[in-house]
């Protein structure tokens, strides 16, 4: 294990924290290894199992073998499997927060934040678990009876980033589980820890065995590309990019796979003339630096009348200039660093590309002269109709201001993307939010909002930004099929 000098406290979570690969319920820890850095420093935290090919194969196998016995568990059976995991959760949510936070970088009370959020999600499909139903209900011709019934999908392959460690697996873990699908998870190389020990939690809640497997990897096309090709793989969720949705979509078609795909984003926040400006401007903080901005709900184009642009700009400006940025653990600190090296310097080119354009950097605007990937929170103004800044993901800390002069401009400037994830518009007129929320192009709408999510609500996008639906009433049915059979 590399060594770790952060004090006892956490030299002892790291080396209670599994490093091996969860295979089916048994822990495995042969194998090369490959090292997980802490983001603030730049420094080695632990080396994890690079589980080989091979051994998804092998999960594969499992999930196999267990999908008819664990479809065959009572709904109770599971909802008890998923309530437990709540509740150890929540018993063991300062560890899991400080995990995160040293694998990820964020702030330990963002930290504790997600964690809360993961828990939830094993709360709501312990009660979704006992709601699978099905029909019953005379044919329109009066020639007999339409019978529906509701089955588990089967194995699934269930891939999540590096920026929610634990909770983007839970949204995914809890409804297969809840549906009886068994799950082999592929968890980001850049933060493997926070669910491996969630592994471990739900080996302690009792999970049936083979229901889970957990297997951290460098190499993802090598190891899941044999698996989304072989048929035994009936479903793939996948959170991440747009580039590398494509690709698992185009694999995916092979085998006809159920997908769930949350993709990127490039969010608009849009402020009309009449908004509260102080609701506003909190909504803005919020929207944007939630995760630092490392998140496919951050606020990506702020789009902003022109009548209020000016004080909308200066009070977000002194906002994003008084964020106090260091290391997640340390006590205040609000902004941590980016995940790595690459994201700093993509950051760092993409803001100075639009400044020689002639776009004003209000605040900010290059990497923090500190060890670890900190970039300073920064505010560009004045950025040319034609530059493309803010098209794609920005995913770090920047906010980028344009202006428009009506509604039709505004709700033009939103739905000019290719990505439909999320949308926020501030306004006190409820009419125009209404008629706002029929225009725009997103699959999720934040009125005087600036974070919606929520695990009892279906997160997904439309267009680039994804297929299907996470959490909410939605989320089981995405791990279930649905079959018809006619009655006499």
């Amino acid at each position: 294990m590399a060594e770790h000098t952060d004090g006892d406290e956490i030299a002892d979570l790291l080396a209670t924290t599994p490093t091996g690969g969860f295979l089916g319920g048994k822990w495995v820890e042969d194998g090369d290894r490959f090292t997980v850095d802490d983001p603030s420093t730049g420094l080695p935290l632990v080396d994890v199992v690079d589980n080989p090919p091979e051994r998804f194969l092998e999960a594969l196998d499992i999930a196999d073998r267990t999908r008819e016995s664990l479809a065959a568990t009572t709904t109770h059976q599971r909802a008890e499997v998923l309530r437990r995991t709540y509740e150890l959760i929540v018993r063991d949510s300062e560890r899991l927060a400080t995990l995160c936070t040293l694998e990820m970088g964020k702030p330990l009370a963002e930290s504790r934040a997600e964690v809360a959020y993961a828990a939830d999600f094993f709360r709501w499909f312990a009660g979704e678990a006992l709601r699978v139903d099905g029909g019953y209900r005379p044919n329109p011709s009066g020639t007999g009876r339409i019978l529906t019934l509701q089955r588990p999908v089967g194995p699934c392959l269930l891939i999540t980033p590096w920026n929610f460690p634990i909770a983007m697996g839970a949204r995914k873990i809890a409804p297969a589980l809840a549906a009886g699908c068994p799950s082999i998870v592929k968890p980001s190389e850049l933060t493997p820890l926070t669910m491996l020990a969630l592994a471990a939690l739900m080996e302690e809640a009792g999970a049936p065995a083979g229901s889970l497997s957990v297997l951290p990897t460098l190499d993802a096309a090598a190891t899941t590309g044999p698996i989304i090709a072989d048929r035994r793989l009936r479903k793939l969720s996948f959170t991440g990019s747009t580039a590398v949705g494509k690709q698992l979509i185009a694999q995916s078609a092979e085998q006809v796979l159920r997908v769930s795909m949350e993709l990127g984003g490039s969010a608009p926040f849009v402020v009309f003339d009449d908004a509260d400006l102080d609701a506003a401007v909190e909504g803005a903080m919020a929207a944007k630096m939630r995760n630092g901005g490392e998140a496919c709900t951050s606020a990506n184009r702020f789009l902003v009348h022109e009548s209020v642009a000016e004080e909308f700009t200066a009070r977000l400006t002194e906002r994003m200039a008084g964020l106090s940025v260091g290391r997640g653990l340390d006590e205040g600190v609000e902004v941590g660093p980016l995940i790595d090296e690459r994201a700093q310097v993509r950051l760092r080119d993409a803001v100075a590309d639009v400044a020689a354009a002639g776009a004003e950097v209000n605040t900010g605007g290059a990497p923090l002269d500190r060890p670890g990937w900190f970039f300073a929170p920064t505010v560009v103004s004045g950025i040319p109709a034609s530059h493309p800044f803010g098209d794609d993901e920005l995913f770090g800390p920047v906010a980028p201001i344009r202006t428009f002069t009506d509604d039709e401009q505004a709700i033009a400037m939103a739905n000019d993307t290719p990505y439909g994830l999320i949308a926020y518009a501030y306004t006190r007129d409820l009419e125009r939010a209404l008629r706002v929320c029929d225009r725009l192009e997103s699959g999720m709408v934040g009125i005087n909002r600036g974070v919606i999510s929520n695990a009892a609500a279906p997160f997904g996008g439309v267009k680039h930004s994804g297929v299907g639906r996470e959490g909410g009433f939605a989320g089981i049915h995405e791990y279930l099929e649905t079959t018809y059979v006619g009655l006499p």
